[in-house]
């Protein structure tokens, strides 16, 4: 059986290297293919009439106007007289047409009565949620009245962080069509042949006559697992219809159904002795992701181990489109909510925050990564030298200041198979089922193939995004890289040892004596005993070798392994005039266990600190109390990071021989995580008072000043 280790870093010809993406130039030349840009003969274009209302029962649903309209080609009634909708923007009716234009002015024919029932759309007050709030029971360790007591410094405080939504590049959809009685889609998702599986088990057919199939798809950030019911509306319009359709959101739909980050809120008590060793914890939070709640932020975050803690957690429910996984779910909420409330305790205590989170790094798991990880960031941002207490004190209206944040998140394997064929004349192939959903999954597979064969990567081709394909799980919870890098390890061994075989009676050795290096098979102690590697395919005569390589995450041993921490720091100038943020330095130091591409990586760190900054200083969903409507569901309204707001952004990533030796982990969560608790602190030092919610708009900018200004003179 092959050695399915990792090759030692010394002796690593591809991986480890700053490769360009396998996909750069067909991305950047405009020729890749999303499941937008699908377009099949003879294709209907379908749209989705939705309900206005955030609560409400429908009473009558009349198309018959629609029907009569030439070019419509099908119509499906999704919530049929009695359903109860809970949120705006519910899918009523579908209609597939010759044009997208005739299909919505049929859509604005239909007739639909509706009973208009109560609804509550917004959570920030928890006292007026009534029984839409569900708390759950006390947490609670130690002793924390008694800590509380005996403590030397208490701090208190009141955080918020906001829904925000994914505005995914590219809606959720899909194009449908069906032949016979097999239906092809090709949808935009995050789980090729977990979306099979789900339309299997929806339509009521075998797996068999499902077949998915996604070359490249414009944004996920979680929310697109689910085939959802635009998919199946989709289904059966095209199976009335006898034609393809083609059915993706608009923006103002996407943004208001098609999933959230959940809010969360909490007051949050914490006490010190006088040389900042944390003593106690209690925390009254609350959140929502819509009907069904939001889910619970771990609290303290990564500080999960001071002795004495209270934590009681309520989930508020909603009339809103409901909540979805959202690049590393309640870990930036938990992260916020935490190094907001330490930064204000070193401010009680006149203390460093830095200092104060490496004293206490003990109660993290793994404090010598998070010691030497401050020091680095600090390092990088020059903390000694900028960091002041709260309040910058030069002259002049505009304030800078520094802040910390923190994160954590596991990162291991999801189960995957990959397939490796050697041809007889030298081609290799490679297939999953697995997606690139543009974080480089092509990229990292064809390193980890093109390094095991010991050939150059242009040498690989590689299929995947197809259910046809040996299965793979959804990329979800930053788990692709390790099963994919480690399935396609283990499958290309396998062949090379079958090749290694065929190879070994012309070479004279034994096949465990042989090696794969630079487009050679060649024997370990006699290199100049060599085939070049087409010359060694050639051995097989007429039939390939195909192989199988699987990750079993259950399985011990394996290539990859989870949890890392990380670190940034914020540098931010704030204008106490306009109450305007602008970002001068983001810091992102990353542990990342062994990095396959360093280049892509730190591509990942990047796009996860521009996602920070916008969640800090601009995004969120407001939604209007009195409709129930989200009142910014587009591009005007909703506010998203440009290339002039980011300011320096210096990535770091931990490659010390430690990390490397850990194996393969996900890096596309964990750096989001930080840092709009980095930001938001770095603000708090710059003005000197804390603004308690996010994002950080120049009105509660300006607000927290005011307050701050009216508690001085009283």
């Amino acid at each position: 059986m092959p050695d399915y280790q990792w090759p030692e870093k010394t002796k690593r010809k591809v991986i480890g290297k700053r490769a360009d993406r396998v996909d750069a130039m067909i991305k950047a030349s405009g020729g890749a293919k999303y499941g937008f840009d699908v377009n099949r003969p003879g294709m209907l274009y379908a749209v989705l009439l939705t309900c206005p209302h955030a609560h409400a029962r429908v009473t009558s649903v009349d198309t018959s106007a629609a029907e009569a309209i030439q070019g419509v080609m099908a119509i499906e009634i999704v919530s049929k007289p009695g359903t109860e909708i809970q949120w705006a923007g519910t899918e009523i009716v579908g209609i597939a047409a010759v044009s997208e234009e005739i299909a919505r002015d049929a859509a604005r024919q239909v007739k639909v009565d509706y009973e208009i029932l109560p609804h509550m759309v917004k959570e920030d007050d928890l006292a007026k949620a009534g029984d839409r709030a569900k708390t759950g029971g006390e947490q609670s360790r130690g002793d924390p009245d008694r800590a509380f007591q005996e403590a030397d410094v208490v701090s208190e405080g009141h955080y918020g962080i906001p829904v925000i939504v994914h505005i995914t590049p590219e809606t959720h959809g899909q194009v449908v069509e069906w032949q016979g009685d097999t239906i092809n889609i090709w949808p935009t998702t995050q789980g090729v042949c977990p979306y099979a599986t789900e339309v299997s088990n929806l339509l009521k057919i075998p797996v068999s006559q499902v077949h998915v199939h996604m070359d490249h798809m414009g944004g996920g950030f979680g929310s697109k697992f689910p085939a959802d019911r635009w998919c199946i509306v989709a289904s059966q319009l095209a199976k009335k219809s006898g034609k393809p359709v083609k059915l993706f959101l608009d923006r103002a739909t996407d943004v208001t159904i098609a999933g959230n980050r959940p809010s969360h809120f909490a007051d949050i008590k914490v006490a010190a002795k006088k040389d900042g060793t944390i003593t106690a914890w209690q925390s009254k939070s609350w959140s929502t992701g819509g009907i069904t709640g939001g889910g619970s932020s771990p609290l303290p975050y990564v500080f999960s181990e001071i002795p004495n803690r209270r934590m009681v957690h309520t989930s508020v429910s909603l009339n809103t489109g409901g909540s979805r996984a959202f690049r590393a779910p309640n870990h930036p909420q938990a992260s916020y909510l935490t190094c907001c409330a330490l930064d204000d305790l070193a401010h009680r205590l006149g203390m460093d925050p830095m200092e104060l989170m490496a004293k206490n790094a003990g109660y993290t798991a793994r404090p010598a990564v998070y010691r030497a990880q401050l020091s680095t960031a600090a390092e990088l941002i020059d903390w000694k030298k900028r960091w002041h207490p709260r309040g910058d004190p030069s002259p002049g209206h505009i304030k800078r200041g520094l802040g910390i944040g923190v994160g954590t998140w596991n990162g291991a394997g999801q189960p995957s198979q990959v397939r490796t064929t050697i041809f007889p004349d030298g081609r290799v192939e490679i297939e999953t089922g697995s997606q690139d959903l543009g974080t480089g999954t092509r990229t990292i597979i064809t390193m980890v193939a093109a390094e095991s064969l010991g050939l150059p990567m242009e040498a690989i081709r590689l299929n995947i995004g197809d259910s046809r394909y040996p299965p793979s799980d959804a990329s979800g919870g930053s788990t692709t890289v390790g099963g994919t890098s480690s399935a396609t390890r283990k499958s290309t061994l396998n062949a090379l040892d079958k090749l290694f075989a065929a190879a070994s009676s012309s070479l004279e050795s034994p096949p465990d004596h042989l090696e794969a290096v630079d487009g050679e098979i060649r024997v370990k102690e006699n290199p100049g005993k060599r085939l070049t590697w087409k010359a060694a395919c050639a051995k097989l005569g007429d039939k390939p070798i195909v192989e199988m390589g699987e990750n079993n995450p259950r399985s011990p041993g394996g290539l990859n392994t989870g949890n890392v921490g990380g670190v940034q720091m914020a540098d931010v100038s704030v204008d106490t005039e306009t109450g305007i943020v602008k970002m001068n330095k983001l810091v992102a130091v990353q542990d990342c266990g062994m990095v396959i591409n360093p280049k892509t990586a730190e591509s990942v760190v990047y796009s996860a600190c521009t996602m920070s900054i916008g969640a800090a200083l601009y995004e969120e969903r407001i939604m209007d109390a009195l409709t129930g409507r989200v009142l910014n569901p587009d591009h005007a309204w909703y506010k998203l990071t440009g290339i002039g707001d980011y300011g320096e952004i210096v990535v770091h990533l931990c490659l010390d021989p430690e990390h490397d030796q850990r194996g393969v982990v996900g890096l596309g969560e964990p750096p989001v995580v930080p840092g709009i608790a980095a930001i938001a602190n770095a603000v708090a030092n710059a003005i000197g008072v804390r603004v308690p919610r996010v994002p950080l708009t120049p009105d509660r900018v300006l607000a927290a000043l005011a307050s701050a200004a009216i508690e001085r003179r009283a």
